[in-house]
């Protein structure tokens, strides 16, 4: 059975307060293949394995039905800095 973005949404916004989400099926619809790019406070003072981990444990039903998922974690401060770099580049 197909994962849903809102179904990933919805366990992600359960878990932690989120900043920013974006939810990217790349598997052309059909709903095995998600990159997630997901800003939280809840990351502050994690490295990125704890991070991805984190998500991990929080998707661990939803990645077991899935073939590809990927991930990119920031804290508030550092999706700023993102936002920065993106906009001078």
């Amino acid at each position: 059975m197909p994962i849903s973005a809102v179904d990933l949404e919805a366990a992600i916004r359960a878990a932690m307060p989120v900043t920013y989400l974006e939810i990217e099926d790349t598997s052309n619809g059909c709903g095995e293949n998600y990159s997630v790019f997901v800003v939280s406070e809840a990351f502050e003072g994690k490295n990125t394995l704890a991070r991805h981990r984190f998500i991990n444990e929080v998707l661990k039903k939803e990645i077991a039905q899935m073939h590809a998922f990927s991930q990119k974690t920031l804290t508030p401060t550092q999706y700023q800095n993102y936002l920065a770099q993106q906009a001078a580049s």
